[in-house]
This record gives structure tokens, C-alpha cells and sequence, in this order.
């Protein structure tokens, strides 16, 4: 194995440096069409579980994705080749997506339902969601169950982190004594460890309030979790003949 640049790696690199790079040239903004929104926003389009895996918020952003692609992503390439791989990737993607907006669904309808239950019609929560006001004298839940709310609703999701995610599980599946380390902990430790310890932080961070910033844990879980299923399925059965 060696860290030359593979076809299907390059060709993910250069779409989303496009997708980064042409919005900013073009002065427009793409996030209505193209980032992934919840799907009762008047923004949604199922295309987005694809296209949001090319758009970036900011250059650090695309910088560690595409960096981790590369870095994890060129053995794996060089090991299935191309199409098997960009079928892992976009399928580990996809993975993310969904369960992304599963977990999301799940947690808008909880406030959703409590908002019912305290005689909150439809149309208002319509208007709460649309306006951003509401009225805390009859509505009584906490406001940061309210921001939560409002923000599950209108907060859309970029990046390839969930695909990247897939492809850093398959990584530690292939090469499990592959010795890794982060900026903020240098210390080389193997992938088998390494790995699981930073999926865990992120289904730790998802299920609290301890997140620092706007990240979407539970898309990076959903990516670990498909790409492990296709990955193991096919580390299991490639020495099995038909």
C-alpha cells in the first residue's frame, strides 16, 4: 500500500473543492437546494441524502474531511478498487444521512407531542416553528427545549463526514493495528482502539448536552454503523466462491 492518489478519491476530492470553492465565485448560496434538511421543512428534497455529502460549512471543515478521505480512504481504494469503493462510500453516506434524520425525527416529535398535550394546536406550532415566538406562558417547557425544537426544524446538514466515518471503521477492520493519532492526543494508538474510542465520543456527545459546537454525532454514528455492516459482510465473505 502506498499514499498515491487513487481515481476514485481524486474524483470525490475535486467535486466537493468544486461545491466548496463555486458558491463563493458565484456569490450564491446553496444550502436551500443542497444541504440535508429535516423532512417536514418546505426545504427538503430527497436528492439531499446525495448533495450534502459535497457541501461544507467552512474550510476546516472540508480540510479534515478531505484529509481524512484520503488518508483512510487510499488503502481501502487500493485494496477494493474504485467502484467497489465509492459504492462503500456513498452507501456509508447515505447510511449517515438517514439515521441522521431518524434520530432527529424521533426528537422533534417528543417536543412535538408534550406541545399537543399542552393544548397547542397544529396550526401554532406551525406558527412557533415558521415565526421562532411563542408565547411562554401557556407554552411551559424549558427554552432550551424550544431552541432545540425550532432548531431540529430549520438546521440542515453538510458534509462528508458520515461517509468519512464509514470509510474510518473499514480502515480499522482492514488494518486493526494500524497505529493512529489525533492533534489534540499524539500519542500513536492502534485503529482497534483508537477507533471505537472516538465512535463512542460521538454517541456520548449525541446523547447529551455536552456538545461543543454545531456537530451532527448521530451522522457520524450512522456512518460507523453502515460502513462496519458492509465492511465486516465483506471482510467475512471474500474468500467464499459461488
Amino acid at each position: 500500500m502506498n499514499n498515491r492518489l487513487t481515481e476514485g478519491i481524486k474524483h470525490l476530492i475535486i467535486i466537493n473543492v468544486i461545491f466548496f470553492i463555486a458558491p463563493q465565485f458565484l456569490k450564491m448560496d446553496f444550502t436551500n437546494i443542497l444541504a440535508l434538511h429535516f423532512p417536514k421543512n418546505e426545504h427538503f428534497g430527497i436528492w439531499q441524502y446525495v448533495s450534502h455529502l459535497f457541501m461544507h460549512g467552512s474550510f476546516s471543515h472540508i480540510l479534515f474531511n478531505m484529509y481524512g478521505l484520503w488518508a483512510f480512504g487510499t488503502p481501502l481504494e487500493q485494496m477494493w478498487g474504485r467502484n467497489k469503493f465509492l459504492f462503500f462510500y456513498f452507501s456509508a453516506g447515505l447510511g449517515a444521512g438517514i439515521i441522521y434524520t431518524l434520530v432527529n425525527y424521533y426528537q422533534f416529535n417528543g417536543i412535538y407531542d408534550q406541545l399537543l398535550n399542552l393544548g397547542i394546536s397544529t396550526a401554532d406550532i406551525q406558527n412557533i416553528l415558521d415565526s421562532g415566538r411563542y408565547n411562554d406562558d401557556i407554552i411551559t417547557l424549558s427554552n432550551q427545549t424550544m431552541s432545540e425544537f425550532y432548531s431540529l426544524y430549520h438546521t440542515p446538514a453538510v458534509g462528508a463526514s458520515g461517509a468519512v466515518y464509514g470509510v474510518l471503521v473499514a480502515f480499522g477492520l482492514a488494518f486493526p493495528n494500524a497505529k493512529l493519532a489525533l492533534i489534540f492526543f499524539p500519542v500513536p494508538i492502534a485503529a482497534k482502539y483508537f477507533i471505537p474510542v472516538m465512535i463512542l465520543g460521538d454517541l456520548f456527545f449525541g446523547m447529551t448536552k455536552y456538545s461543543i459546537g454545531n456537530v451532527a454525532h448521530f451522522a457520524h454514528v450512522g456512518g460507523a454503523l453502515i460502513g462496519f455492516i458492509i465492511a465486516w459482510y465483506w471482510k467475512k465473505n471474500q474468500f467464499k466462491t459461488n
